[in-house]
């Protein structure tokens, strides 16, 4: 991979809450998966768990549960990113999504769509996939085939509050102080 390639991955990495139907065969979710695995965290302690789910019951009443997230029906897969809170009590939320970041820019290597949520009921997914006390729920992540469909809310957002240029997120040896051309 070069550099060009790795950026074009930045680049294409969006938030997509319409998918298709389409199954996503196992090696892939597999190889996906594994680059949380290769994440890395505080003292090597990687205090995640992953759970993929696939079952269409399940994921409906996931979606129930979430405020914004009732696109998580559609999407063909829902990983829920766990963190072991008394592996790692300081450090698990912050492990946990770093790992689930390089689930995302796997997904998006292999022109899927994801879209990370944070607002959900925790103790109906709890219950429901029977995730032990000591983890915690960090974020559910859709994951699919993009359903390209105009989301006009999305192109307001975007229009009202694009991203940031650099040099408003950088600064230089102390905040506020810009030195190199940005």
């Amino acid at each position: 991979m070069t550099v060009l390639d790795i950026f074009r991955v930045f680049e294409n990495r969006k938030s997509s809450r319409h998918y298709l139907r389409t199954p996503i065969p196992d090696e892939m979710i597999h190889k996906i998966v594994n680059a949380a695995r290769l994440a890395p965290s505080a003292g090597n302690i990687q205090p995640w768990h992953f759970i993929v789910v696939q079952d269409k019951q399940k994921r409906e009443k996931i979606a129930q549960g979430c405020i914004y997230g009732k696109f998580l029906s559609q999407s063909p897969v829902v990983i829920i990113a766990c963190g072991d809170k008394q592996a790692s009590s300081r450090w698990y939320a912050v492990d946990t999504s770093i790992a689930l970041e390089h689930i995302v820019l796997a997904a998006t290597a292999y022109h899927l769509g994801t879209c990370w949520i944070g607002m959900f009921d925790e103790e109906e997914i709890r219950t429901m996939v029977s995730i032990p006390e000591n983890f915690e729920i960090v974020a559910l992540l859709s994951l699919g085939y993009i359903r390209e469909k105009r989301d006009f809310w999305a192109k307001i957002l975007h229009t009202i509050r694009p991203r940031k240029k650099l040099k408003d997120i950088v600064s230089w040896e102390s905040y506020g102080k810009t030195v190199h051309k940005i």
